[in-house]
């Protein structure tokens, strides 16, 4: 609907140089340029190679995103960006970006979680979030469970990982079968022709005095390459489709046991799963069997919008302006290790500037930069 507000999102935590335009809840533009080859070859993310990719693809992303949506920047009623968590350096270029673009064209600029923007781009596949919801986020850096009362105001940790995330592990595991970067789809593909019950992979945190929803992924990945290293010793091929799908088995497992008890306990009927893991085929087809035999409903989105992108961050934004959340200040800078529990980064109030339908008038300063500065 055209009064629904309209929000641009940037997301540069790591190396995915995402923007996207939402108008509540729906998706009009979702633009990547992604520095993943960048990477392969140093067989991870290199903080400085992905903060110059950054800075070369932002404005080129930004104006693909108008183009595609169909509006010009004039149009917006805000500018959406992740303030945190992720790498330093990476964040800072879409931080620096958003400012310019929001003090320019005189609109409220809102630095919001990555972790929470995750949770809030099923919106967009799904519909409004249910209240509370509960989350199982997975990716290359994290491994959590959240519960969510108010995706704007109010995110509460239940578990996360203690050592290795679960998208780490899988790198490094594809890394030690020689499978490169980045090692999640590989490993999904090749464990489909593989045995998933072929060697007992250990399942972490799962005994009955270890912590309920925290995560532990290091014992397993050490165990794999241990076992890897053993047949290779023994001077035998190894069995990379067994080894794929067995470990892979061992973390989904634990990802969804762990999962699927806490929405139990806490009395949630329904969970979302987010995060780039979340696009793992045995991820999503056991969380389905388990959260149907529990009378779960399940929410996943797309993998495409499971993955680092610039929709959930507008999805995010579009949400703090629907809810009149308080925009950040001039001074909102980067976080990289912004807790989740700060699902948005708000600024301190500035004499002069007045909110109005989504604008900010800085009766001062704002005037003196016009949408032409911006892109001279």
């Amino acid at each position: 609907m055209a009064d629904e507000p309209l929000v641009l999102g940037i997301e540069t935590s790591c190396d995915e140089t995402g923007v996207g335009i939402v108008r509540g809840t729906t998706l009009l533009a979702d633009a990547i340029a992604s520095s993943v080859d960048e990477h392969a070859r140093f067989g991870g993310v290199v903080p400085e190679v992905a903060s110059r990719a950054h800075l070369e693809a932002m404005v080129p992303t930004i104006e693909r995103a108008l183009t595609e949506a169909g509006v010009t920047a004039g149009d917006l009623d805000g500018i959406a960006v992740t303030a945190g968590p992720g790498l330093a350096g990476a964040l800072l270029v879409g931080v620096s970006a958003a400012k310019a673009y929001a003090y320019a064209l005189g609109k409220p600029l809102y630095g919001v979680n990555h972790l929470a923007s995750h949770i809030c781009v099923d919106q967009l596949e799904h519909g409004p979030l249910p209240e509370p919801t509960m989350a199982l986020l997975v990716s290359g850096g994290h491994s959590s469970l959240l519960l969510a009362p108010d995706i704007t105001a109010d995110v509460r940790p239940m578990g996360a990982t203690i050592d290795d995330a679960a998208g780490e592990a899988f790198d490094k595991i594809a890394r030690v079968l020689d499978l490169g970067f980045p090692g999640g789809p590989v490993i999904d593909r090749l464990a489909r022709e593989g045995d998933p019950e072929a060697i007992a992979f250990p399942r972490g945190l799962t005994g009955p005095r270890d912590p309920a929803y925290d995560f532990s992924f290091s014992g397993l990945k050490t165990a794999v390459a241990r076992w890897i290293e053993a047949k290779r010793h023994a001077g035998e091929d190894v069995p990379v489709r067994d080894v794929a799908a067995s470990f892979q088995e061992a973390v989904v497992d634990v990802l969804t046991r762990k999962a699927v008890r806490a929405c139990k306990d806490e009395g949630v009927d329904h969970l979302m799963i987010g995060g780039g893991v979340a696009a793992n085929s045995r991820l999503r087809a056991m969380a389905e069997e388990r959260c149907e035999r529990a009378g779960i409903r399940l929410r996943v989105p797309r993998p495409k919008l499971c993955t680092d992108n610039g929709a959930m961050v507008a999805a995010l934004g579009a949400e703090m302006v629907a809810r009149n959340r308080p925009a950040s200040d001039w001074e909102l800078s980067a976080d990289s290790s912004l807790p989740v529990t700060d699902p948005h980064v708000p600024g301190r109030p500035h004499p002069g500037r007045v909110h109005d339908h989504g604008h900010v008038h800085d009766h001062d300063h704002v005037h003196e930069i016009s949408k032409d500065n911006l892109y001279s």
